[in-house]
């Protein structure tokens, strides 16, 4: 696949493609003889994974790493598996945040929702 194809089916720009590339966030992406970029399957995979990674707040920099580990080989499996776990672990914090403030939302959106049906607005001391 060309670069434009990969922008257009993953909906991001060439110069986000391209910057991947360059800073090591994905690993050099195939070549035709000519040096134009032809997305393999592999390619293809290294792109989701840095889509999805990014989406989720991973640092550049971890993913970075990450790819370094990877293209050292097989004997840092172990740190890669140590970086994903840490990674893994940040996001359950931050998916608890995130669960906590919805709760917190959801609250209020029912006081105000009896508000709106009944014309009184009631708290129960929880706040406001």
């Amino acid at each position: 696949m060309t670069i434009k194809e990969v922008s257009k089916q993953y909906g991001i720009t060439s110069d986000t493609l391209r910057y991947y590339e360059r800073i090591g966030m994905i690993p050099p992406v195939t070549r035709t003889a000519s040096g134009i970029r032809d997305y393999q399957e592999s390619d293809l995979s290294w792109v989701q994974l840095a889509i999805c990674m990014r989406g989720a707040g991973l640092p550049v920099e971890v993913m970075i790493e990450y790819v370094k580990l990877f293209q050292e080989g097989d004997t840092t499996i172990p740190a890669r598996l140590q970086l994903l776990q840490e990674q893994r672990e940040a996001l359950l914090i931050q998916k608890k945040q995130i669960d906590e403030t919805l709760e917190r939302l959801n609250y209020k959106i029912s006081i105000y929702e009896v508000a709106v049906e009944t014309g009184e607005l009631i708290w129960d001391n929880k706040e406001e």
